[in-house]
């Protein structure tokens, strides 16, 4: 079995799993309805994973996030 992990750790290693536990917290907070709290967990880690889409040179990455930041903010200001 192959593993992609790389020793020591690249910068954007650590960016990423920053977002992923920050969207993870958002998600609880979501589940527990602790609002506005889970829009800003929300915020933070879709500017992070945009910075690794960024590091990466990933459109897929920026587009997929520069859409959940442009939803989210417009259904957080209409709410």
């Amino acid at each position: 079995m192959e593993t992609t992990t790389r020793f020591p750790l690249q910068p954007v290693d650590y960016v990423k799993w920053i977002a992923t536990v920050v969207q993870l917290i958002g998600y609880g907070l979501t589940g527990m309805n602790i609002v506005p709290w889970n829009v800003f967990a929300f915020v933070v880690g879709i500017i992070l994973w945009f910075a690794v889409g960024l590091m990466w040179k990933d459109r897929a990455i920026m587009i997929v996030h520069l859409g959940a930041f442009i939803s989210l903010t417009l259904g957080y200001l209409n709410s």
